[in-house]
């Protein structure tokens, strides 16, 4: 692994403090420079410096600074180099949104962990759900849906009781929000290359938001979804602490 290394930091004080300390000990690079770009903060900013640097060909190794840090390697500041040399590569697709508002506008957003379509209003969202052109549902009345990558499932997708998924399966979760009807309706299993539909039924009435990771679209009408292959984020662990083992240790917490 070659030493030229870019630290990126979070805005949090303890993560700028081990930025200024590593810079101290390795040096430091622009990003466009690198061989190995390090993250210093928490799951969001790993979110935010993968899609910061997705045109870069370096790959990125998180150091947790932050509070979770399920996509993060423990801080250290001595053994860096030894690390990066020995680190472990895992590959993510990112999911594709593009959102049709109700003024017709369209927006398009890119996801590392998950898509998801949210109530804006006091009434529960109308939704429905068509899978590669196919109506697979045509009524789901719920606070929201989401479909996850599996490395989003144990974020949110999780959080809403959807299913936790193998790193490299070629799978995406649907994973319904508080549904109301049909009943305890859980959501699917979807083919990675399955093109996902969502169309917001009474959206004047019922108004639904988007968000893609962190941004976040108002009164959208439809949205689809599907993985984009044409990107893919490289990221960094530590030997024996890569996404499959974390995804495995996270079901038998």
């Amino acid at each position: 692994m070659s030493e030229r290394i870019a630290f990126m930091a979070s805005n949090a004080p303890v993560a700028q403090t081990a930025r200024a300390a590593l810079i101290g000990r390795y040096g430091d690079v622009a990003p466009e420079s690198a061989d190995v770009i390090v993250a210093l903060g928490g799951d969001g900013f790993m979110l935010h410096t993968l899609h910061d640097t997705q045109e870069l060909e370096a790959p990125v190794y998180g150091m947790n600074r932050g509070t979770v840090g399920f996509l993060m390697n423990a801080y250290s500041e001595s053994d860096l180099l030894e690390r990066l040399a020995a680190a472990e590569e895992e590959t993510l697709n990112p999911l594709a949104m593009r959102a049709t508002c109700v003024n017709n506008s369209v927006h398009e957003a890119l996801a590392i962990n998950e898509v998801s379509l949210l109530r804006a209003g006091s009434q529960a969202a109308k939704l429905r759900i068509k899978i590669d052109g196919r109506l697979r549902m045509e009524e789901l009345v719920c606070d929201g849906a989401l479909i996850s990558t599996p490395a989003g499932s144990t974020a949110y997708n999780y959080s809403a009781h959807g299913p936790i998924l193998p790193i490299g399966s070629d799978v995406l979760a649907l994973t319904a929000i508080a549904p109301f009807r049909p009943r305890r309706w859980r959501g699917a299993l979807l083919p990675k290359q399955a093109t996902v539909r969502f169309e917001v039924l009474e959206a004047d009435k019922r108004p639904v938001m988007a968000h893609a990771d962190s941004r976040s679209i108002e009164h959208v009408a439809a949205v689809e979804i599907l993985s984009d292959d044409r990107i893919a984020h490289r990221i960094l662990f530590d030997p024996g602490h890569g996404l499959e083992e974390r995804l495995i240790r996270e079901q038998f917490v």
